[in-house]
């Protein structure tokens, strides 16, 4: 098995914003394209959120037509985008029904990933928009199946990132049972709730979809790559035997203001490393 090809997640290869370890860089997205490409990276993982949303060039045709100028300049592809918008304009109403102007939203970037030619675009229900009620997770149930359709016609995957045990989590993905929806599998995030890879690899390995490298204390904050509670060498191991062969997105913690190409060059060989040591 070849080495896996590398991303990142939109907003580390620039200063932050403010005190946000995640956000998308209005003001210097172009950047990202040369800075991934300097650090060997293959792709970057796209923020769309309700901040500085007029300013994202994913909603226009000549702002997507840039970004694919960019790409094909730098040999940096933009392969799949980060719904963090739903985690504050949220899906689901408290009672588990679907909320009729932001599902709409979430049909109409549906129709723009496709016309970018992402592959998935990742649903976080965490945090604010987890699914905490049996009502919320048949809602997402029912939403995820009505959406299925609309998302294969466009050449788009959904891939629901959250927090549910990994029996729960494999019982919505059955309950959509769609080719179309699959799991995002977060290693620090599971880490930080506690989640071993040798429970929940194996409940969702039917349904994976893309892989978040990231590492975290338990019940805390995100770390540096190898200095959490996230077993990542057990990780890539179960990844790689589970046939695994997407890109990795690395979400990892952030260094010092400036150094961030220099950090993820060492996280993508890190990565790499990983790979290659699963083998053995």
């Amino acid at each position: 098995m070849t080495a896996p090809q590398v991303g990142i997640m939109q907003g580390r290869l620039t200063p932050p914003i403010g005190e946000r370890i995640q956000a998308f860089p209005a003001a210097r997205w172009r950047e990202e394209f040369s800075n991934a490409a300097a650090a060997g990276l293959a792709c970057i993982e796209w923020i769309y959120e309700l901040p500085e949303e007029a300013r994202n060039p994913l909603k226009t045709d000549q702002g997507i037509a840039e970004m694919r100028r960019l790409a094909e300049v730098t040999g940096v592809s933009v392969r799949s985008i980060c719904a963090d918008y739903y985690m504050t304009e949220q899906l689901l109403c408290a009672d588990g029904s679907p909320h009729a102007a932001h599902v709409a939203h979430l049909e109409w970037l549906i129709a723009r990933a496709g016309r970018l030619g992402a592959a998935y675009i990742v649903l976080p229900f965490v945090d604010s928009s987890a699914l905490r009620t049996p009502q919320r997770i048949a809602g997402a149930v029912g939403l995820l199946r009505r959406l299925a359709p609309q998302a294969r016609a466009a050449g788009v995957e959904l891939h629901v990132e959250c927090d549910l045990a990994p029996p729960s989590f494999r019982a919505l993905l059955d309950g959509v049972g769609d080719a179309a929806v699959k799991a995002n599998y977060d290693i620090g995030n599971s880490a930080s709730l506690g989640f071993s890879p040798h429970d929940e690899l194996p409940a969702i390995a039917a349904h994976l979809g893309s892989v978040h490298v990231k590492d975290r204390k338990r019940g805390g904050t995100t770390r540096p790559l190898g200095s959490g509670d996230a077993d990542l060498p057990a990780a890539f191991r179960m990844l790689r035997a589970a046939g695994f062969g997407r890109w990795f997105i690395l979400q990892a913690a952030r260094g010092e203001d400036g150094g961030e190409v220099t950090l993820a060059a060492a996280n993508r060989a890190l990565v790499e490393r990983m790979w290659a040591a699963a083998a053995a």
